[in-house]
């Protein structure tokens, strides 16, 4: 990879990218944890009431075996799923595994009327037929490196890269 992207101009990119998604019924509901920093962020930006939703993976994974439960936060749904309008936030879509899971987790809420995605990085690598409605932008990795959200204490969003073996 050449640059790591600026991850705070990708999330101008994604809130343009989301008001153009919402409905007046649109619930926000970020995957943990990158996700979950977004949608916090996005509802505030957005003036949205109440508090977003957050949804963890971890009980629905396909490697659960070997990943355990990780210590990130748990699924908080403050709406009905039922018939909701549900828009999905990560920040890397990749295989397309935590997006199955955490759809599996979703459907345990309730059944929603329709669930689509927006992130902050679509780096391709699909191992399920699993797209993006909106994303700010494309970039191909190595299968050797990770991308991940990082959060400052002041909330400032960055992206580390990491090299897996």
């Amino acid at each position: 990879m050449n640059s790591i992207p600026d991850a705070e101009a990708l999330y101008v990119e994604l809130l343009r990218g989301v008001k153009s998604l919402m409905r007046d019924d649109t619930r926000l509901v970020g995957i943990t944890s990158g996700g979950a920093w977004l949608v916090e962020r996005l509802q505030k930006d957005l003036g949205l009431p109440g508090a977003p939703g957050i949804i963890s993976s971890a009980m629905h994974r396909d490697d659960f075996a070997r990943r355990g439960l990780s210590a990130s936060a748990q699924t908080t749904l403050p709406f009905d799923v039922n018939g909701a309008d549900v828009l999905l936030l990560d920040d890397v879509l990749y295989t397309g595994r935590t997006i199955r899971a955490v759809l599996n987790e979703l459907f345990d809420f309730g059944r929603p009327a329709r669930v689509r995605l927006a992130v902050l990085i679509d780096r391709g690598g699909r191992e399920l037929p699993v797209a993006a409605d909106f994303a700010a932008q494309h970039l191909e990795l190595p299968s050797t490196q990770l991308l991940a959200l990082a959060r400052s204490d002041k909330g400032a969003f960055s992206f580390k890269v990491e090299e897996t073996t």
